[in-house]
């Protein structure tokens, strides 16, 4: 398959529109083409283009930012002599003066196909920019890695926040230029916008279900996502974030398992079986230790369950990450009542809101995990219309 930054470079007609244009690029290091070259060199490469700065979202341009909340300088790129704007840094949405930079911003990111995915915002903002100063946007669309379906509720009005951009659910099975197209009718906004599409992307083909495994590198987008199998997790994995709960980061398989030192990792997923056996299909559970070198329960050791996505016996279908783990949190309330599950601090920059309701975009899921009386089916009865009314909502907007 071809990917858009490929298409861009390979196709003279698709350039064409660029020549004689002040251009940017928004990027990160799994921003590559075919042959690893990055896009900024690529694009620079090319005689009819001229590059004036380029934007980093999140973790920065080259990826060196290991954790959330560590903000990036904006810098001057030695080899191209262009500034380098940071959009996780003094600023979120780009000012007048960046704006000023460019007539084109191409975007060239690799999704997880998560609303929690600071990337999927940082295109909102850029869209909205671009409207106010008449600025157009191109995105060189990548493969959504987790696929086509769909799972979680959809962020409520109030909640949005820098890791919600809209009404989305936890896994939107879009990719970034659908998702523009979506917010751009979503938000009604008037701006010159153009989707290089890929070529041959079968999101319903094993064994990648989305990734072509076997014809794409895979390169982190972000320091603790490491392969595909870990995206196909994140939509559950992410809630770590907002638990006390270790996620993984500190080990060499981030966000593909999550336990604690002081939980019996065994009891938990007999609890989970006990409770809703089919909220564990298409995936394997297997119980392990680890002890994190950095981040939450930094050298102690953890018993956990790791989430084993790549095995034979994976079900992308009947894979459903967000109820997964949201069942594992009510095991561990079940089983340790006065645990202290959720963290307590500034996510995102959002105050005095928990980050576990940040990231899901309401409280609702914490609500059901720390009811008594809530059951899985509680649970299914409040996401099941979500889950269906944007499958109806996000047909308009599909390009493959």
């Amino acid at each position: 398959m071809i990917f858009g930054i490929d298409r861009l470079l390979a196709e003279p007609s698709l350039r064409a529109p660029l020549t004689g244009r002040r251009v940017a690029l928004l990027a990160h290091p799994a921003s590559v083409t075919h042959d690893l070259t990055h896009a900024l060199d690529a694009l620079a490469a090319c005689e009819e283009i001229a590059l004036f700065a380029a934007f980093g979202p999140q973790h920065g341009l080259r990826g060196d930012k290991q954790d959330n909340m560590i903000e990036s300088p904006d810098f001057q790129d030695p080899v191209h002599g262009i500034p380098v704007f940071s959009l996780y840094g003094e600023v979120r949405r780009p000012t007048d003066a960046m704006m000023e930079s460019f007539d084109i911003l191409l975007v060239d990111l690799q999704d997880l196909g998560c609303r929690i995915y600071t990337f999927v915002t940082t295109l909102r903002y850029v869209l909205e920019a671009a409207a106010r100063h008449g600025k157009a946007v191109w995105v060189l669309d990548r493969p959504n890695p987790a696929g086509r379906p769909v799972e979680g509720l959809r962020l409520r009005a109030g909640w949005e926040s820098f890791v919600g951009a809209g009404p989305l659910p936890m896994r939107h099975g879009l990719t970034l230029g659908e998702l523009g197209k979506w917010f751009i009718a979503t938000l009604g906004l008037d701006v010159e916008y153009r989707v290089i599409e890929m070529q041959g992307w079968q999101p319903e083909a094993a064994p990648g279900f989305g990734w072509p495994l076997g014809e794409r590198v895979w390169v982190n987008p972000s320091p603790n996502a490491p392969n595909p199998f870990m995206a196909r997790a994140y939509a559950g994995t992410v809630l770590l974030e907002g638990a006390t709960l270790s996620e993984g980061r500190g080990t060499t398989r981030p966000l593909e398992l999550f336990g604690a030192p002081d939980i019996d990792a065994r009891r938990v997923l007999a609890e989970m079986q006990a409770l809703a056996p089919d909220w564990l299909a298409g995936c394997r559970l297997r119980d392990c230790w680890f002890e994190p070198t950095f981040h939450k329960h930094q050298g102690q050791l953890c018993h956990g369950l790791q989430i084993h996505a790549e095995d034979p016996v994976y079900d992308h279908q009947a894979f459903r990450p967000w109820r997964l783990q949201a069942l594992a949190f009510k095991a561990v309330r079940r089983l340790y009542p006065d645990y202290g599950i959720w963290r307590d601090f500034p996510y995102e920059y959002e105050l005095g809101k928990l980050p576990i309701d940040v990231i899901n975009g309401s409280p609702l899921l914490r609500e059901w995990v720390d009811d008594p009386a809530a059951a899985p089916q509680d649970l299914d009865a409040l996401t099941g219309p979500d889950e269906q009314a944007w499958l109806s909502e996000r047909r308009a907007h599909l390009l493959y």
